[in-house]
């Protein structure tokens, strides 16, 4: 792999702790402690601001996003003229404080007896330290902030000051909508504030869509303020003198109250935020902390992953667990969980493909209907995607690569015009929601529709060749990003078939039902329609050799020129940054799974032996220049047998962002990714597989281990499954039983059942 573990936080179980100040990991540092509640986040930025230091000041809304200032200079059809960005919006902690006329700031003056530590059991992120003035008085400060998980406009802050001797304080809270996105341009202008009843108020909208945003805050303090508003920002100044070794302690309530549409206007945002701020203050800052300790206590109680001898990955994983329960728990089905979630602006805030393929699966099978929330922003965006169909002068429906809205936010062509993975995404998350919650439901309200609107997208973007002889797809891009416009890549081949089999399967089973029957004559889904879709099936091309077991990637891989991995140094990695764009596409490097991918996400379709040759062949030709790389072929080597090389690719699985092994967590989490890490435990040292008819285990213990312990909802049944010495142990809370296929038998599993590990050693 290549990578190094770049370490300076404590192992803690429960608990990501930063101790002395490490001013060479500030920006990295604040994705790390980045807090968020599906609602807002926040990064975690010094309170009271940081000059010298690379620092990125960020406060987002999940849904508020605006375009471009200016549309792109390109006016080929089909390729996106103006992208779309989530915007760095209210900073609602910032504070200035300034002690016998000294402004605080750790970028200038380095602070003594540094600790700053996040409690995944509460969501409380607290910063202590000492800081010595310029006349040699010593200043002692806490800063402790947390989002409410329960209330998800609800933000708390409280700012404790004691200094060894008298001193003069100068202490201001804002509210500040002109925070800089990229730290280039603001997004936002003011429209409203006040200041009554001891509550202060900001109103702004973004510039070009009618995202607006309300906040509102109130301060318990015995001081009195002096209140001032400047363009897009209010403040709230306090001036008083503080006795020696005397405590000021400062709290601030927030609600911010968005609307993603405009739905709302000022005065009702400020209305409805007035009442919740009143409702938070009276219930206070230590309900409201305990009020959170009770959320994440049943997250980890019903999600826990314990790791029986590996403290390092025990912290890993946890950390996992917080910041994907963070960045979406299925509040809002207009939500989806960006690259960086609500962490960073890389990636401009867009979902990708991730989301059902990557994502869906921690979802499904720990909150089932976050899960069906998640597949629900796809459907309430699908007259976007016909829209970008036209665009593609084709029919049906296109998911974009890169959204926040529905539309495509990507502009490089060559990835919004050619990668078809979030259609089949779609589809396939689809299938497998259903399939594994057997909520039929869903189908008939929802998932129908986008499937035939997808398949309708796929039959008219993929092509017969001259001689008619089979079907597929010219001039397009797989998962492996290395290779452009090529023909018949099989991942793309065949996932567009499993889409057209999986939606001929269900018209075929449904095609009584009167909802059924209206939505076919409403997408004018006829017989003509249906016998071209099972052409296609029948007739698409799927480049599999039966005497080697192995799929080409795409036609013509096998004739690319070679390039080993091993030979290319390190210097030169990211190949994005240090080789030409070209040079990228002459070779068979692949980035990340292609051919690998679709067989992990139909898994049971296909043979051991078939796997293993795949994995062989395409692995060494592996450089994982993406991060959700790693974890599969992590999935696939536990499942061949290749017990280290699984352990290796895991190493950094659950640590990519705690111990910065790609170098860029300062840019943001890689919050996708980290979904990969839990699948890496459950579908890979585990051997979960649910894409069959049962649920299917095939676990080993890791060599290091002494065991490990997770927790499945599956058909409303919650499981908790131990893999140690003794063997495999699956308990639940009631005698309902459930078919589980364990090391390739069948087994109706009540309360309490026991199995030995069946298994060899690589």
């Amino acid at each position: 792999m290549g990578k190094i573990a770049n370490r300076y936080l404590e192992v803690l179980p429960f608990a990501i702790r930063e101790e002395g100040f490490h001013s060479d990991r500030s920006s990295v540092s604040e994705s790390i402690f980045a807090l968020a509640n599906e609602y807002m986040g926040v990064r975690g930025t010094f309170e009271e601001g940081v000059s010298s230091l690379d620092s990125l000041r960020g406060s987002y809304f999940n849904g508020i996003y605006d375009y471009a200032l200016e549309p792109t200079p390109i006016h080929y059809k089909g390729i996106v003229q103006r992208t779309h960005f989530m915007v760095n919006a209210m900073d609602w902690l910032k504070v200035t404080l300034i002690i016998n006329q000294e402004q605080i700031d750790l970028g200038k003056k380095a602070p003594h007896n540094f600790v700053r530590n996040l409690d995944l059991k509460s969501g409380l992120l607290t910063r202590e330290f000492s800081y010595t003035l310029d006349n040699g008085k010593e200043v002692q400060l806490c800063f402790s902030r947390f989002l409410s998980m329960n209330h998800a406009h609800r933000g708390y802050q409280k700012i404790s000051i004691r200094a060894n001797q008298d001193a003069e304080v100068s202490l201001t809270f804002h509210l500040d909508s002109n925070v800089l996105m990229w730290k280039s341009d603001c997004y936002f202008t003011d429209q409203d504030h006040f200041d009554a009843n001891k509550i202060s108020g900001l109103g702004v909208k973004t510039l070009t869509t009618e995202g607006r945003v309300y906040s509102v805050m109130e301060i318990d303090s015995p001081y009195e303020y002096e209140f001032v508003h400047t363009n897009c920002e209010v403040k709230r100044l306090y001036h008083f003198h503080l006795k020696g070794n005397e405590q000021a302690v400062f709290t601030r309530y927030v609600v911010n109250n968005i609307a993603k549409q405009g739905e709302k206007t000022f005065g009702e945002l400020k209305k409805e935020a007035i009442q919740e701020l009143e409702q938070a203050v009276n219930e206070g800052y230590d309900l409201a902390l305990t009020d959170n300790s009770l959320f994440w206590s049943r997250v980890f109680d019903q999600r826990d992953i314990e790791i029986f001898g590996d403290e390092v990955n025990q912290q890993g994983i946890r950390y996992t667990i917080f910041q994907l329960t963070q960045t979406y728990h299925g509040v809002d089905p207009s939500d989806n969980i960006g690259a960086k979630g609500l962490t960073g602006e890389a990636y401009s805030g867009h979902a990708f493909w991730d989301s059902e393929t990557y994502c869906l699966p921690f979802y499904l099978f720990n909150e089932p209907e976050a899960a069906r929330n998640l597949l629900l922003f796809r459907y309430h965006t699908l007259k976007q995607a016909k829209a970008r169909a036209k665009d593609l002068d084709c029919e049906g429906a296109c998911y974009p690569i890169a959204t926040l809205n529905g539309e495509e936010g990507c502009n490089l062509w060559q990835h919004a015009s050619t990668q078809f993975q979030p259609s089949t995404g779609v589809a396939y998350g689809i299938f497998h929601y259903v399939n594994v919650t057997k909520d039929i439901d869903f189908i008939f309200d929802y998932g129908m529709e986008m499937l035939l609107e997808i398949t309708k997208f796929l039959l008219t973007r993929g092509q017969w060749n001259s001689r008619h002889t089979h079907f597929g797809f010219y001039g397009v891009m797989g998962p492996d990003e290395f290779q452009l416009m090529v023909n018949h890549n099989t991942y793309t081949n065949y996932m567009a078939k499993a889409t057209f089999d999986y939606t001929l399967s269900l018209l075929n089973e449904f095609r009584t039902q009167e909802k059924i029957i209206k939505l076919c004559k409403r997408l004018e889904i006829n017989e003509e329609l249906i016998t071209r879709i099972k052409e296609a099936s029948a007739k698409m091309l799927i480049l599999f050799d039966s005497t080697t077991n192995l799929f080409e990637q795409h036609l013509g891989f096998y004739d690319l020129p070679h390039i080993d991995p091993d030979s290319i140094p390190v210097t030169d990695f990211p190949l994005y940054s240090h080789w030409s764009y070209d040079r990228i596409y002459r070779n068979d490097l692949i980035k990340q799974p292609d051919v690998l991918m679709f067989m992990f996400l139909y898994s049971s379709r296909f043979s051991l032996v078939e796997k293993k040759a795949n994995y062989d062949f395409y692995e060494p030709k592996t450089i994982h220049e993406s991060s959700l790389s790693p974890s599969v072929h992590s999935i696939f080597a536990s499942e061949i047998g290749y017990k280290q090389a699984a352990l290796d690719f895991f190493g950094f699985a659950t640590r990519m962002d705690l111990d910065d092994y790609n170098r860029n967590t300062n840019e943001g989490l890689h919050v996708t990714s980290i979904a990969a890490s839990w699948m890496n435990i459950v579908y890979g040292f585990a051997g979960l597989r649910s894409d069959g008819e049962h649920l299917a285990l095939n676990p080993h213990l890791p060599t290091y281990w002494q065991g490990y312990k997770f927790h499945l909802l599956y058909r409303n049944k919650r499981l908790v499954i131990t893999i140690n010495s003794a063997g495999v142990t699956i308990d639940s809370l009631d005698d309902k039983k459930v078919t589980i296929v364990i090391y390739g038998q069948n087994y109706e599993v009540g309360k309490h059942f026991v199995l030995p590990l069946q298994y060899e050693e690589e």
